[in-house]
């Protein structure tokens, strides 16, 4: 289908211009020598303004790639090729047209072609260039031949050296993304003082993420440090970013702020020292699409501080944020409906309903008027909580809270607050405003008329605090977190929660025989969400443990203090514990017995956690795997006391990789000296400490029994870390190879290049079946989720050793 997509666009560009003739690619051509049998024939593009050149290597069914074709004869007699063409770096993004992602140059293109010269007697070499080239409305495709004189050779040249030794790194088949460009700016405040701008421009569906990302268990938040900072300038107040777009995300189980199509930072600076010429700044980030995240990038970023104009120089920000934005408005708009409609199922709430449903039906002259006041105290309801939701907003500000959210404090603040409120559900005390607060409200719903009305909606928010208190703090806290008009939007969904029953049951008074009888079950809905807000404190204290690394809250004990929440709660439900305010209870109804088996069935579906069991059910809220007292659970039955347990039979420089148990090396070196004393395979592991996919693989597919087997007995593993940010010894610094003039400070960029230079690909998870020769023995692969397609290519690996 898409090859018929790009005919079609072809012959109708073929009609469009057949009056003209369109030359937006013009070629040259020149021969460099290597030796006296080797050349270079070079081929360069100079491409017009919004034309496009495709690359070579280009997936079936999209735009046509760029084809170079010779004399099949000539060549077999005179010269043979050298691999194929290398081509100068490219542009890979997504094309509307062919609906695809499409690797495409911009401006000028360099193609080189190596060549043996089998006879010396050769003058000339023959050729013809096929190509496409598009702009945003039409394309066109042509044949050009092209004529290298062999006597007219020159010397090869550094850039043509340069690119024939790359190793043909950004050829887009060897699936190397460079998503993220920067570019500063430079603003004069004063005699001493400047701004300093750094702009992230992002290619189409990928995105950095915020400095406020702080979760230790989440993506890598952008870092920009300062070389000289203190000495020779000092900072003046903080990093300021761009706007970010704020979502849940599925790889992290958690949200996130990233920047998309670009993030502009802004540091303000006093130069202390009159000769400095040059800010020197370093940007450490992470870059991710929907399907995956590459290793973490260091950048030099310098700006020079001499001839700068005054004008400002900052770049803006076109984030297209509105469909985001919806997405989480309508979010926290549905959460807090239901919450509402929860508060509803309290004992402070639900009497309210008939009560003042019939009052207004009474005290009405007619059943119209009865159904109009009811109606306006329903709107007085979302009114006053609307009010609520405002004054959060415009108190705390949009982002305030937002910022607070990663915080250490803020989680212990919150987590205090939230067990306050779950012991009030649960009956220990009872939060209330004051009562003079109440009586003058009520004195004033004597009045009548509208304003009678809206005091008495008042009213019932003032009683009602108790239950609906605790509902609507955290509802406040949580949408609060999120900046914006979150809180406004919170309590708009919550008061349309509480306000719908009063205007349906003064519409439809019929209803009323209809609704259940005030009575315990009331209290067992309030306790229920007592347990929840308990166990849902928990989180919050886990994640500023996690932050500061305490190791108070690992994951066993979390998840121990989880089962005993919901196995009391089991147990309360089946009648086995009393609070105070519960009715006696006769008998179990149905309602609450199901309720009860669903709790139970929760409470003994965690308690394998204890032994190391994954439980991705509930994966987003205990600490993960590794964050454990022991990577074997409680007992460690395996023996040890972590992952990295050593044990006098394991080869130097291995370690058992828990829960697994399987022998793992992180020194490449190490790890292939060992396979070839054992005489097997190497399996290679590029993975990331913040690579979530990753952590999918070793919890969801290595655990399967045909797959687990290979691991420990069939392969070595080694596991290298991209994102290690430990420093290499003195001995280990060498020059980048990607990044001319620069050198490889850390074990992650070390690795990360290795793969990228290697196996021509930068995302993780990698997986590199070799042999003792570091010879693949079959094609890598990504994260493979299908345990299936995961065991049968492992399987074809060590056959093919």
């Amino acid at each position: 289908m898409k090859h018929i997509t790009a005919f079609i666009l072809f012959f109708i560009t073929i009609l469009s211009v057949n009056a003209q003739v369109l030359k937006p690619v013009k070629w040259s051509n020149e021969v460099q020598k290597i030796s006296d049998q080797e050349y270079v024939l070079v081929y360069t593009a100079s491409i017009k303004e919004h034309w496009h050149l495709y690359s070579q290597h280009l997936d079936e069914g999209g735009a046509l790639p760029t084809e170079f074709v010779y004399d099949s004869v000539n060549k077999t007699n005179n010269y043979e090729l050298i691999g194929k063409a290398f081509e100068s770096e490219s542009i890979t993004q997504f094309d509307k047209v062919f609906q695809m992602d499409l690797t495409f140059f911009d401006g000028e293109a360099t193609f080189a072609q190596k060549i043996k010269l089998l006879n010396p007697e050769q003058k000339t070499i023959k050729s013809e260039v096929a190509y496409q080239a598009c702009d945003d409305s039409k394309c066109i495709y042509e044949f050009e031949e092209v004529v290298f004189n062999i006597a007219q050779a020159k010397p090869i040249s550094e850039t043509v050296n340069a690119l024939i030794s790359t190793e043909n790194i950004f050829n887009p088949t060897s699936k190397i993304f460079d998503p993220v460009s920067w570019k500063t700016g430079v603003k004069k405040l004063n005699d001493t003082q400047y701004e300093l701008t750094y702009t992230a421009v992002l290619d189409s569906k990928w995105h950095i993420y915020s400095q406020d990302n702080k979760e230790p268990m989440g993506p890598i938040p952008t870092e920009i440090t300062f070389k000289n900072d203190n000495k020779d300038f000092k900072l003046i107040g903080d990093l300021k970013e761009s706007e970010t777009v704020e979502k849940f995300e599925n790889a992290f189980q958690m949200n996130v702020k990233y920047f998309e199509k670009q993030a502009v930072f802004t540091q303000v600076i006093e130069v202390l020292n009159p000769t400095l010429n040059t800010i020197q700044a370093e940007s450490y980030y992470q870059a991710c699409d929907d399907e995956k995240c590459l290793a973490p990038a260091f950048i030099d970023l310098d700006i020079n501080l001499n001839g700068l104009a005054t004008e400002d120089t900052k770049a803006t920000n076109n984030i297209d944020e509105e469909g985001n934005d919806n997405k989480g408005l309508w979010s926290i708009f549905f959460i807090a409906f239901l919450s509402g409609f929860a508060a509803l199922l309290t004992p402070c709430v639900f009497p309210m309903i008939p009560m003042t449903v019939s009052f207004f039906t009474k005290q009405s002259k007619s059943k119209a008027s009865g159904i109009k006041n009811a109606i306006i105290y329903g709107l007085c309801i979302i009114a006053i909580y609307l009010l609520l939701g405002t004054a959060v907003t415009a108190i705390f500000g949009a982002d305030a809270l937002n910022a607070l959210a990663t915080n250490v404090w803020f989680n212990l603040i919150f987590f205090g607050l939230l067990v306050v409120f779950a012991f009030s559900f649960l009956g220990a005390f009872e939060i209330m405003l004051p009562n003079s607060w109440a009586n003058k409200v009520d004195s004033q719903a004597n009045r009548g008329g509208f304003i009678g009305i809206f005091f008495m909606a008042l009213a019932l928010a003032i009683v009602s605090f108790s239950c609906t208190g605790p509902i609507v703090g955290t509802l406040l806290v949580e949408a609060a977190s999120k900046g914006g008009i979150a809180p406004i939007i919170g309590m708009l969904g919550f008061s349309s929660a509480i306000a719908l029953p009063f205007a349906l049951f003064a519409a439809f008074p019929g209803w009323l025989n209809s609704l259940p009888k005030s009575g315990g079950w009331l209290n067992t809905v309030k306790v229920v969400l007592g347990f929840l807000e308990l166990a849902l404190a928990f989180k919050f204290l886990s994640q500023a443990d996690l932050v500061l690394q305490l190791h108070l809250l690992e994951r066993e004990v979390f998840i121990a203090i989880w089962i005993a929440i919901f196995g009391t709660l089991a147990l309360y439900l089946f009648g086995k514990i009393q609070l105070p305010h519960d009715s006696p209870l006769p008998h179990i109804s149905v309602g609450r017995l199901s309720l009860g088996l669903i709790v139970l069935t929760f409470t003994i579906y965690m308690i394998p956690g204890l032994w190391g069991a994954p439980l991705n059910l509930i994966s987003a809220f205990p600490p993960p795997l590794d964050y454990s007292e022991s990577p074997y659970g409680v007992g460690n039955s395996k023996g040890g006391s972590s992952a990295n347990n050593s044990h006098d039979d394991l080869p130097e420089g291995a370690h058992l990789l828990a829960p697994h148990d399987i022998l793992a090396f992180n020194d490449y070196d190490l790890g292939l000296a060992y396979a070839k004393k054992v005489n097997k395979p190497v399996m290679l592991d590029f993975t990331g400490w913040a690579c979530v996919n990753c952590r999918k693989m070793e919890q969801n597919v290595w655990p399967k029994g045909n797959i687990l087997n290979i691991l420990k007995n069939d392969v070595v593993l080694i596991s290298l870390y991209v994102d290690d940010k430990r420093e290499l010894e003195a001995d280990e610094i060498v020059d980048s190879k990607l990044r001319p003039g620069k050198k490889l400070k850390y074990i992650g960029q070390k690795w990360s290049e290795f793969q990228t230079i290697k196996y021509k690909s930068n995302t993780q998870p990698y997986y590199v079946l070799m042999g003792h020769n570091e010879e693949n023995l079959n094609t890598p692969v990504a994260y493979t989720p299908d345990s299936d397609t995961y065991y049968n290519w492992l399987q074809e690996g060590i056959n093919n050793f």
